[in-house]
Order: structure tokens, then C-alpha cells, then sequence
């Protein structure tokens, strides 16, 4: 059939293929910033339907961390060193049920979505073998929007935190730095991105994994190579999921 100009429409591509089934999402809260010493705090564990609703398979923890929780970081997360110690179950026991709920979606397939993925897997990982808990060498498949949204949105300027890039994708985001609230959106990102950029994504997912090794790389090689011109002492550690122990 021949369609005129006037009759012209834009045809949806359809969603790749994992959009299509639940994904689950992962974020922690901790101590501090730097990944080779904070600890975690607090964390969430979810199962998203394909249309964002959470399905009831939901998890959040909140952890002693034992050690004092920086007047900082309570600021962030709400979370003080006295709250934790009141109410919050031992790190260890935690930790152990954070790793035995991934493994679960890891072992069925199922992606764990988590922004910035580096920081919350390098923790987890640096507190597992601390505590001799089991975790798989090569965890996955992970999707992490910042790699994505960094790739496929290469000249965007302003920063990619994660409360900005969930409004570039119209995604709510109530309450920053509640690791329920930040896992959910970075899922709903996730999503997002997936019905903007169908084509592109829709490969399959240890396929996507291993391209965002490649593409963090990259993109940390590049902000390094910038921060140099600041600062020559500076050192970027590379490594994605996961970044080598310190």
C-alpha cells in the first residue's frame, strides 16, 4: 500500500525482549562515599513488572554496620548510628541475605538493575568475602542506566546523578537516597530507556553486559584523561561491575 506524506506516522519499534519480563533492581546506602571503606547501612532488593509496578517481591534491609555512621552520610540517608544500632539486624546476616537475593535473579536469568553499579557491587563484594560469604566471579547479567544513558546520550551536558537523569526519562524520584525510592527509579530509568532506544538495546543480555564493561571503560578512561588536565596526581580506578579490591 502506498501511503501519501499527509499520512505518514512514526511506527513504535517494540520493546526489546527483556523489557518485556520482570527485572529486578538493587541499591545500597552506606557510610560513605568511598567504595573500598563504606559499609553498608541500608538496601533494597525488588522485582519490577514490565510496567513498573513492583510486585510484591520486594526486600529492604537496614544493617548495623558497626562502626559510627558519619554525621554526613546520616544527613543523606536519614539513617544515624543510633538508629542502626536500635533497630538494625547484624551486617553479616545481612550481607548473606543481600547475596542469596541476587543470586536468586541472577540464576533465573533475571537482570539486576542498579545505578552505578561499581559502588553498590564492589561494597557488597568487599563484604562478602570479609565475611566469607559466597559470591559468584562474574555476576550478571547487570544493567546500569548511567553506562547506558552515558553511551546513548553522549553529549547531554550536566551531571548524571541519579535524581537528574530520572528527570531527563520522566521518571519520579520522591525521596533521593531512600535505597527503596533510588532502586525503583533506577529500574523505571532502565525502562525508560528501553521503549526510547529499542533498537539499540535490543540485544541479548550477557551481550549488553559485556558491552557496558567495554563502554565504562571508556567513559572513565575519558574522565580521567579530563581530570588529569586539573589535577595531573589523579588516579581513576577502572573496573565494571565490580572494581578491583583495593
Amino acid at each position: 500500500m502506498i501511503v501519501s506524506n499527509d499520512e505518514l506516522f512514526e511506527i513504535e519499534q517494540p520493546l526489546p525482549e527483556w523489557a518485556k519480563k520482570p527485572i529486578a533492581v538493587f541499591d545500597l546506602e552506606t557510610t560513605g562515599l568511598d567504595h573500598r571503606t563504606s559499609r553498608i547501612v541500608t538496601a533494597c532488593a525488588a522485582l519490577l513488572n514490565p510496567d513498573g509496578t513492583m510486585n510484591g517481591d520486594d526486600v529492604s534491609w537496614l544493617a548495623d554496620p558497626g562502626v559510627e555512621i558519619p554525621a554526613e552520610a546520616a544527613a543523606v540517608h536519614g539513617i544515624t548510628t543510633q538508629m542502626a544500632r536500635a533497630q538494625g539486624a547484624n551486617l553479616a546476616q545481612v550481607v548473606r541475605e543481600i547475596c542469596q537475593t541476587l543470586a536468586g535473579y541472577f540464576s533465573r536469568g533475571i537482570p539486576v538493575v542498579a545505578y552505578n553499579a561499581p559502588y553498590d557491587f564492589t561494597i557488597l563484594r568487599q563484604h562478602a568475602e570479609d565475611f566469607g560469604i559466597p559470591w559468584p566471579e562474574n555476576p550478571g547479567p547487570i544493567l546500569d542506566p548511567l553506562v547506558l544513558d552515558k553511551k546513548l546520550v553522549q553529549f547531554r551536558k550536566g551531571k548524571r546523578r541519579l535524581e537528574i537523569v530520572a528527570g531527563h526519562y520522566n521518571v519520579k524520584l520522591d525521596d533521593a537516597h531512600n535505597a527503596t525510592a533510588d532502586a525503583v527509579a533506577a529500574g523505571h530509568i532502565a525502562q525508560a530507556m528501553a521503549a526510547q532506544f529499542p533498537a539499540e538495546l535490543d540485544v541479548p543480555l550477557d551481550e549488553l553486559h559485556a558491552s557496558q564493561a567495554v563502554w565504562s571503560v571508556e567513559q572513565d578512561e575519558s574522565f580521567a584523561k579530563f581530570m588529569k588536565g586539573i589535577n595531573p596526581d589523579f588516579n581513576a580506578t577502572f573496573g565494571w561491575p565490580e572494581k578491583p579490591r583495593a
